[in-house]
């Protein structure tokens, strides 16, 4: 998940007027129309625009600070397959379509 707080440079107990005057700074710092040396300035006015459209919006802030205050709950995952019986699935496989045919 992106820190959204990280990436307008503002602690997150900002102010809306701080958030503001922080996205206008850093718009105008990396606007690839401003700073064409930079090569990403296009990828990092995205992240800057996404993040303060979450950020001021009082109801987007509230999820989103409520979704970093829980800790992270991964998905359990499949036990993954070792090289070696990949291999001995696929050998089978090729036998039985081989014997089909």
């Amino acid at each position: 998940m992106n820190d959204y707080y990280a990436i307008l440079e503002v602690p997150p107990t900002a102010s809306a007027a701080e958030i503001r005057r922080a996205y206008r700074r850093l718009a105008r710092q990396y606007h690839p129309d401003l700073n064409k040396q930079l090569p990403t300035s296009d990828q990092r006015i995205k992240r800057l625009n996404e993040a303060y459209t979450i950020l001021s919006d009082p109801a987007s802030r509230a999820a989103y600070d409520a979704s970093r205050s829980q800790p992270h709950q991964q998905q359990p995952q499949e036990p993954r397959m070792t090289w070696t019986e990949g291999i001995i699935g696929f050998v089978r496989e090729l036998r039985k379509a081989l014997r089909e045919e």
